[in-house]
């Protein structure tokens, strides 16, 4: 880490507080230097058209002022015209140079001030820079720059006078030094309110960034479930029929080719409901062409079974069941088959159907022992029904009985499942 630190610095230079503010400023210390909500892009541009404008009216707003003021002020000669264009040509690097900027219009207005000319836009100039810096982050630099120039205008319209253009002229009147401190005030709430604004507007898109990656993971998730219990359960049965295939090719071809048929049927249905699940990738917002699995499929569960060489006996039943309920308590049911199938040496299994307390309540079990040998499966089956029933608020147990045999045992939580599905 210290050699790429060194390297940066190298590469970068010296830090430039001039450009990003001096280290004393206020507001968070951002690694970069620059606040989060600060565009790059933005900053790599220039503001001609808004600068242009804002140094034309600077222009001619003094012209005006000028004769409103005429034989109070000093009328504008070419180094005052010099000053306001200085004031306004300054403003196009606001966005690269806050700091710099807003001491430098500051100090051209107190100049202008001090040298006699009439009062008029190129305050504007001024308070544009401290817009400029506040919402940069560069509060204090602002805050100091807005109130030299306030300090400025107080010496000069009360002790530096005597000095100073036009000839004759009194000190200033106390009304005017707080009509200037209200307008410097102005400036630093205005200033700071769309410094906060802009805060608030950081924070939301940075919340909705994240809930955006939080429903992402959680549909990539949801279809990495789908398509390993989809894949995982037709694969094996396919498995289970390609070797009883291959036993029997010699021997009964009769049987041989009912495998077939049975492997050809199972492959186009998992195709089918891969592409189900796909559709939903391609097409996000349209609803999906067949309805996702439930409950009352787990006759054709039993009868794929029962090909693949495993008896199941199903007790109890449920009543009609929140889609999410419904298509987790599904593949639930059929990941834990499809693990009989593939790990279990029994040839029968008992899936038990219990609603009770405001939850589903799923019992798989077989009473066989492990075969211990490779199925060839991700081991992803578990950590997928452990998922499948935290996302409705439930819980997934599964392990060895004491009995001999294995047991999963899921609790669904029926009214957090209502819940989801309203949100969604």
């Amino acid at each position: 880490m210290a050699g790429m630190e060194e390297e940066r610095g190298h590469r970068d230079g010296p830090p430039q507080w001039w450009r990003y503010g001096p280290p004393w400023r206020s507001g968070p210390s951002w690694s970069s230097g620059l606040p989060p909500w600060r565009d790059r892009a933005r900053e790599r541009r220039w503001p001609w058209p808004s600068t242009a404008l804002l140094t034309a009216m600077v222009l001619a707003g003094s012209r005006f002022a000028a004769h409103a003021q005429q034989g109070e002020r000093v009328q504008p000669d070419a180094f005052a015209r010099v000053l306001l264009l200085l004031a306004g040509v300054l403003l196009l690097w606001r966005w690269r140079f806050p700091v710099a900027v807003v001491f430098g219009t500051a100090a051209v207005t107190a100049v202008y001030l001090g040298a006699g000319y009439p009062y008029g836009p190129v305050l504007l100039t001024v308070a544009v820079a401290c817009f400029s810096a506040v919402v940069a982050g560069h509060r204090r630099a602002a805050w100091s720059a807005v109130g030299m120039l306030w300090a400025a205008h107080v010496l000069v319209a009360h002790w530096l006078y005597r000095w100073l253009p036009p000839r004759g002229d009194g000190p200033a009147p106390y009304a005017q030094e707080i009509a200037v401190a209200a307008w410097v005030a102005a400036i630093v709430a205005v200033s700071e309110l769309a410094r906060a604004r802009s805060e608030q507007w950081a924070r939301e898109r940075a919340e909705r960034a994240q809930a955006a990656r939080r429903r992402a993971d959680e549909e990539r998730l949801r279809i990495a479930r789908e398509l390993h219990d989809v894949l995982a359960h037709s694969i094996s049965v396919i498995n289970v029929q390609a070797g009883m295939g291959l036993a029997l090719l010699d021997t009964d071809p009769e049987q041989a080719r009912t495998a077939l048929a049975t492997i050809k049927a199972k492959s186009k249905e998992a195709l089918g409901e891969v592409r189900q699940v796909l559709d939903t990738l391609r097409a996000p917002g349209d609803a999906p062409r067949a309805p996702a699995p439930g409950l009352d499929r787990l006759p054709e569960l039993v009868e794929q079974a029962a090909v693949a060489g495993l008896t199941v006996h199903v007790e109890g039943a449920a009543r009609r069941l929140p889609p999410g309920a419904d298509l987790a308590a599904f593949r639930i049911v059929q990941e834990a088959l499809t693990n009989v199938v593939r790990h279990s040496g029994s040839r029968q299994a008992c899936v038990h159907i219990e609603e009770r307390d405001g939850a589903l309540r799923l019992r798989v079990d077989d009473d066989g022992p492990p075969t211990g040998a490779d199925a060839g499966g991700s081991g992803n089956g578990l950590a997928g029904m452990r998922e499948r029933a935290a996302a409705l608020g439930g819980t997934i147990e599964a392990g060895p009985r004491p009995d001999g045999g294995f047991r999963v045992l899921a609790v669904l939580p029926l009214e957090n499942a209502r819940i989801r599905e309203e949100e969604w």
